[in-house]
Order: C-alpha cells, then structure tokens, then sequence
C-alpha cells in the first residue's frame, strides 16, 4: 500500500555533467515508532513537526515532534490504512492518502483536525503528497484503481476546491510530489522505455532532474530556499539520497550512516533539516538529519 516505490531524454544530458557537492555535513537521528520496526519520516515544516506512518503490513499515519521525541497518531476517520506524507507551517495542514473499508484509496488534507477526501473528479485512486502554505497541495491520480497507472500530477487548491493536471514532457506516468510557497512543484516520471527521472516545475518551466551517472531518480519534496530532495539509484542498484541545490546547480548524495545505499529523503524544511528513511522491508528506521 506504500507511495510507489523505487522500482523502477529531455534536457537529461544537460544535468548529468552537474557537479556533485559535498559541502554540508548532517547529524543524524534514527526513529523508529514505538514497539515497530517500520517507520518511514515523509515530510517535516519549519516547526520541527515530521508527517509519517508506520507498519509494514498495516499502515498508520501520525506526526512526530522532533523537539519531545513524542508521537501524534493520525488517522482517517474509518479508514483501513493512512499515510500522513505532506506537512505545511499553518495550524498546520497535513495531506496524504488513506484505504476505505473497500479498498479505494483517496487523497486527504486534515485542517486542524478537520479531514476531509480529495480525489480528482471521476477517478477511482488519488494521492496528495505536498503542501504549502497557500493552501495548494501536490499529489496524483490513478486510471487503475489499484493504483497501477497510468499516473496523472496534479496541483489541488483548497480554498477553490479547483484541479489543475500538469502536463510532465516525455512521461507515460508521473507524480507531483511536493510544491513550495512559489507553487514550485517537484516530482517524478516514468518514461517510454520505463526510466524514473525527477522533475521540477518553475513558473511554467520544465526542468528534469537527474542525479549524475544514476539509473533513475525520483524527486520527493523542496523547500523555499532553492534546494530539491529525494532519492537516486546508482549502477549498482544501490539507494540513495539527494539533495540539489538549485541556486549553485550542485548535488550532494545523502546517506544515513546506518543505512548506507538503502537512504532515501523525502522532505526538507526552510532550515535544511532532511527526513527519511533506510533499510529493506519490512524493516524501515526513519531519520531526521540536521546541517
């Protein structure tokens, strides 16, 4: 039931001769839920609050303090299964997906306790994955109901309840994965021989992102400070975090030290802080990193 996972040219050459930075140093914590062994951290907001779930089999969303170190529990009101994934500044907002008791799952947005389902009109799957503090959330629909694609991004504003579907070039599947205070939208997608390759979309400006000499990469979250996370593949079929700076065009790779060539990031705040997780499942450790 998880976000589709790393299984898995335009403007791609252009990107792979970026140089790779290695300038900032993280201190790493690794959290697991309590009496868990899989947790995953999806996206953290500038007070330190972290949307997440956990269960390998069963998933149960919450928020984490990183301050306290406590737990909030986070569910759908009657859902199956819940993933907490988007987190903003405000109140704050969260966003993810949850399963009904008939295996369909939607999209969500919980305003300070008040939930409520987004699906894009007439599909049967939908995913909310990022949200800014305007109110406008970053996520995806499904042709399947099982979630097997084609996937459709979109861009979702809850105050006009409007849908705008984003057209990625070159991509059989994509998904609009986090989108800032600028209405910057990052994400990823599938091409015609099957290839992931990040995207970042910048006032109507399409840019692909693709971590050098990787086999495929997935862009997951961004912040308002010019910097673009997710995760990378090398040759050798290892995994791996990314942060890229768009300001200085430079990549620096990301691994908990825990978790070396099984690390993926998928958020960042305005701070810098990253979230994530590593390992195998059913086994998943979450991390918060710190520059």
């Amino acid at each position: 039931m998880n976000r589709k996972s790393l299984i898995l040219a335009l403007g791609a050459a252009l990107l792979a001769c970026m140089p790779v930075s290695a300038q900032t140093t993280y201190n790493f914590t690794d959290v697991n839920f309590t009496g868990d062994t899989f947790t995953q951290f999806l996206g953290i907001n500038n007070h330190g609050i972290v949307a997440g779930y956990h269960g390998a089999s069963v998933n149960k969303g919450f928020t984490y303090n990183v301050a306290t170190g406590s737990f909030t529990l986070e569910n759908y009101p009657n859902s199956v299964q819940t993933q907490v994934i988007g987190i903003n500044n405000n109140q704050p907002t969260t966003v993810g997906f949850y399963i009904d008791k008939n295996n369909r799952t939607h999209g969500f947005q919980d305003i300070n306790g008040v939930f409520s389902t987004v699906d894009f009109p007439g599909s049967p799957f939908n995913q909310l994955l990022g949200h800014n503090d305007a109110g406008q959330a970053a996520g995806y629909y499904s042709t399947k109901a099982d979630g097997t694609g084609p996937d459709h991004a979109y861009i979702y504003d809850q105050f006009g309840g409007v849908f705008e579907v984003l057209t990625i070039p070159g991509s059989t599947s994509a998904q609009a994965t986090g989108i800032n205070d600028a209405s910057e939208v990052c994400g990823f997608y599938v091409d015609a021989k099957g290839v992931n390759h990040g995207w970042l979309l910048v006032q109507g400006k399409f840019q692909p992102l693709n971590f050098p000499k990787s086999t495929f990469t997935q862009a997951l979250g961004l912040n308002n400070k010019q910097q673009v996370v997710g995760a990378y593949m090398d040759k050798a079929g290892n995994t791996h975090g990314f942060v890229y700076n768009r300001t200085t065009a430079t990549w620096q790779s990301i691994d908990d030290p825990n978790g070396i060539d099984t690390t993926l990031v998928n958020g960042i705040n305005d701070k810098g802080d990253l979230v994530g997780f590593w390992g195998t499942p059913p086994l998943n450790t979450a991390f918060v990193a710190t520059p």
